[in-house]
C-alpha cells in the first residue's frame, strides 16, 4: 500500500497515545521532508523494541536529540511481540523520522524523529487549528509586572 505524507501526517495526529504528534506530523508535512529509501520496511514489534530500546542508549550517549522515542516504546511494549509492523522512513536534510504503523496506514504505532549527534531538531510551525468556532479574544488588560515591581 502506497502512503501519502498527507495520509501519515494525518494519521499521526489522531494517534493520542503519541505526545510529541503536532511536532512529527509537522515533520512529515514540509515541503522538504521526503521518502526515502526502506531497506527494512516490514518489521516484528519485538524487533522494533529491541532496535529501539539500544538507540535510545545511542541518543543519550551520543547526544542525539529526537521526540516521539519514549512513546514509541511504550507503545511497543504494549504489542505482542511477533505483530507484524511496517516502517515508513522520512527524511529533510540530516533529520529522519521512522514511522511505525500495522499496516494500513492508519493505526499509528509510533513515529521517531532524530537528528545527528549534538543537533537540534527541525522547528517547524504547528499545524493548523482546526475549522470551527473563532477562538474568542481575551477582554482583559496586560498584566504590568514592571508596575508591581517583579521585574
Amino acid at each position: 500500500m502506497l502512503l501519502t505524507k498527507r495520509q501519515l501526517a494525518g494519521a499521526l495526529l489522531t494517534a493520542r497515545h503519541i505526545a510529541e504528534r503536532d511536532q512529527l506530523a509537522a515533520f512529515i508535512r514540509d515541503e522538504g521532508t521526503s521518502f526515502a529509501a526502506n531497506p527494512f520496511p516490514s518489521t516484528s514489534s519485538g524487533a522494533a523494541h529491541q532496535l529501539w530500546s539500544t538507540r535510545s542508549i545511542e541518543f543519550r550517549a551520543m547526544q542525539v536529540a529526537s521526540a516521539g522515542l519514549p512513546c514509541l516504546l511504550a507503545a511497543l511494549a504494549r504489542l505482542p511481540r511477533g505483530e507484524l509492523l511496517h516502517q515508513e522512513i522520512l527524511r529533510a536534510g540530516p533529520h529522519s523520522l521512522y514511522l511505525l504503523h500495522h499496516g494500513d496506514g492508519c493505526r499509528i504505532v509510533g513515529a521517531v524523529l532524530q537528528g545527528k549527534p549534538r543537533q537540534v531538531l527541525p522547528v517547524i510551525g504547528r499545524s493548523p487549528r482546526p475549522r470551527g468556532r473563532p477562538r474568542r479574544a481575551h477582554g482583559g488588560q496586560q498584566l504590568d509586572l514592571f508596575g508591581m515591581g517583579f521585574a
